[in-house]
C-alpha cells in the first residue's frame, strides 16, 4: 500500500517512510538507511532487537484467544495475529482486520501522512473498544510506571485486554520518548479513519499490565520532530559506535574534518557558536584544554593526564567492586576482587525475589564484615568502584526494597571517605579524547579483558544465563570479574603517576 513516488514533505525533506525511531537521536540515519538499505544491522543492532523480540514473545502468550470463564457464553472475541516475518503484508492485513472488526489484532502496521509527512508505525497490539475505536498498545522494554502511594494510572491486566475495562492502580508514568511518538503516530493515523482514542496502552518491563496514558502531551512533540528537516551531512554522536552506518559516515567525516569527530553530540554545540566546525579550527582557536584535545586527537593520542601528580587514596585493606543489573528490574550480581581472590554473589534466578534479596544481603554481610575485620586489626579500609552511580543506586534501592539491610547503614557508608569512586578521581586528573570509561583507561594500565562484552551483548548472556545456560553464566562471572580487577589496575595506575600519559601541556599545536 505504501506510495514513494511523493512529493516532499513540508519541510522540505526527502519524500521518505518516516518511523517514530528516525525522530530519535541520529536524524541522518533516515537519510542512510533509504540510500542504503543493504548493510545489514551491527551485532549490537540484533542483540536489541532480541530483546524486543523476547518481550513481544512474553506478551503475545499472555494475551487472550478468547473469552474466559464468566465473560458470558454468547460474548463475540476475535484475535487476529500478522506475521510480517513470513512475508505476510501487515499493513493491508491491519486495515483488512480492522474492516472485520476483528478485537485483538497483533503485529499491526499503520501508514498514512501526518503534517506533510509519510510516516509508518507498527502497533504491538490493536485493541477494539466498545464504541469500535481501537487502543494502540505498544511493547516497551522500558519500565513505564513506577508504583505510588499518591497517584494512580488506569491499566488492563494483559491477559484480559479486549475483554474487560481498565481498573485503577497505585502508579505514576515514565516518559520515554520513542514510546511516545510510536503512541502520538498511532493515535493520529487511526483518527484519519475515525478509529482513534484519547489513550494509548504501553506494556513495558511488567509484562502483566497494559498502563493506560493520555497521548494528547506527546503530539505536539511527534510534529515538532517531523517538522525538523532529515540532516544532509553526518555529525557524530555517541551512539555513532553501535551504528550499521558508521562505515559510511566516518569517512565522510574525516573528510569534513568535522569537529564532532572529537567533541560528539552537544559538546560540539559551543564550538558551533562560535563558528568553529573543524578540527583544525579547534585547534587553532586557542582555546586552551578544547584546543589541545583536538590535537591530541590528531596525534591519535587517547588520554592526556591534566596534572603534574595523579594518586587515589589508599588503605591497609583494599576491596574492588562491580555490579551487574538487568535493565532496571535488579542487580543479579555483585563481585568484589579483594587483591588475593575474586568473589562473586550471584543470582540466576529472576531478580526482584527472594533469591535478589538473599544474594544481596550475602554480599553485604561479606563486605561489611572484611571492613569490620580490617578495623577490629588496627587497618585502614577501603572500597573501590569505577563510576559510583550505578553502584549507589542499587545498594540504597536493595536495602530499601528488601529491608534485610539497614538502609541508613548503607547510605552512611557511601557517603564515607572508605567507599571510593575512582571514576571521580580519574575525571579530576586525566582528560581523554574518546571519553574515560573503565574500557579506555585500563588498557593505559596494561589491563585487557579476556572477553569483548558491551551492555548489549551482557543483557542477552543474562537472558542465556537465565535459561541454564553454562557458558553464559561462566562469560558473566569472568567479565565481572575483569571489570574489578581492572578497577584495581587504574587506580594503581594513578598512584604510580599515570606513567606513559603525555601531559596536556607536552602537547604541541601548529
Amino acid at each position: 500500500m505504501t506510495n514513494y513516488n511523493v512529493s516532499p514533505g513540508s519541510n522540505g525533506s526527502a519524500p521518505w517512510e518516516v518511523r517514530p525511531a528516525d525522530l530519535v537521536g541520529c536524524r541522518y540515519r533516515l537519510r542512510q538507511r533509504h540510500l542504503h538499505p543493504q548493510i545489514a544491522p551491527t551485532r549490537e543492532g540484533n542483540a536489541r532487537k532480541a530483546r524486543v523480540d523476547v518481550a513481544q514473545d512474553v506478551v503475545l502468550g499472555l494475551l487472550p484467544t478468547k473469552p474466559a470463564i464468566g465473560d458470558g457464553r454468547g460474548k463475540a472475541f476475535r484475535r487476529v495475529d500478522l506475521h510480517a516475518a513470513e512475508g505476510e503484508d501487515t499493513e493491508l492485513a491491519t486495515y483488512e482486520a480492522i474492516y472485520d472488526r476483528a478485537h485483538l489484532i497483533t503485529n499491526a502496521t499503520l501508514s498514512g501522512w501526518i503534517d506533510g509527512q509519510y510516516v509508518t508505525t507498527g502497533v504491538d497490539v490493536l485493541v477494539r473498544q466498545a464504541d469500535r475505536t481501537y487502543l494502540p498498545v505498544q511493547i516497551s522494554n522500558h519500565r513505564v510506571a513506577q508504583p505510588s502511594k499518591s497517584k494512580t494510572m488506569l491499566a488492563i491486566p494483559t491477559h484480559r485486554l479486549g475483554l474487560r475495562e481498565p481498573l485503577e492502580f497505585g502508579a505514576k508514568p515514565r516518559h520515554h520518548t520513542l514510546d511516545g511518538y510510536r503512541m502520538a503516530a498511532a493515535k493520529l493515523l487511526l483518527d484519519e479513519m475515525g478509529l482513534g482514542t484519547e489513550l494509548a496502552g504501553v506494556i513495558g518491563q511488567d509484562r502483566t499490565k497494559a498502563f493506560l496514558v493520555p497521548v494528547e502531551p506527546y503530539i505536539d512533540s511527534l510534529r515538532e520532530a517531523l517538522d525538523q528537516p532529515t540532516p544532509e551531512q553526518p555529525r557524530r554522536l555517541k551512539q555513532c559506535a553501535s551504528c550499521r552506518f558508521w562505515q559510511l559516515c566516518e569517512p565522510e567525516l574525516r573528510e569534513m574534518d568535522e569537529i564532532s569527530l572529537v567533541f560528539p553530540g552537544e559538546r560540539a554545540r559551543a564550538f558551533r557558536d562560535l563558528e568553529i566546525h573543524t578540527i583544525a579550527g579547534a585547534i587553532h582557536a586557542d582555546l586552551g584544554e578544547p584546543s589541545i584535545v583536538a590535537q591530541a586527537w590528531r596525534e591519535n593520542i587517547p588520554v592526556l593526564a591534566r596534572t603534574e601528580t595523579t594518586s587515589v587514596p589508599r588503605a591497609d585493606v583494599e576491596i574492588d567492586i562491580d555490579m551487574e543489573a538487568y535493565l532496571d528490574q535488579g542487580a543479579y550480581m555483585w563481585g568484589a576482587y579483594d587483591g588475593d581472590t575474586y568473589h562473586a554473589f550471584v543470582t540466576w534466578d529472576e531478580v526482584g525475589g527472594k533469591e535478589e534479596s538473599a544474594m544481596f544481603t550475602e554480599f553485604w554481610t561479606w563486605l561489611m564484615g572484611r571492613r569490620e575485620a580490617a578495623l577490629e586489626a588496627g587497618q585502614t579500609f577501603a572500597a573501590y568502584c569505577y563510576a559510583a552511580g550505578g553502584e549507589n543506586h542499587w545498594l540504597m534501592s536493595s536495602a530499601r526494597r528488601f529491608k534485610t539491610v539497614d538502609e541508613a547503614e548503607v547510605k552512611q557508608f557511601i557517603q564515607s571517605d572508605e567507599w571510593i569512586d575512582v571514576f571521580a578521581y580519574v575525571r579530576r586528573q586525566l582528560v581523554g579524547v574518546e571519553g574515560l570509561g573503565l574500557k579506555v583507561v585500563a588498557p593505559l594500565a596494561g589491563y585487557a579483558w579476556e572477553d569483548d562484552v558491551d551492555g548489549e551483548a551482557s543483557v542477552a548472556y543474562r537472558r542465556s544465563a537465565r535459561l541454564g545456560d553454562e557458558a553464559a553464566r561462566e562469560l558473566l562471572l569472568r567479565y565481572n570479574e575483569d571489570d574489578c580487577r581492572a578497577t584495581r589496575a587504574v587506580r594503581e595506575f594513578l598512584d604510580a603517576g599515570a606513567p606513559g600519559v603525555p601531559r596536556t601541556w607536552e602537547i604541541t599545536r601548529p
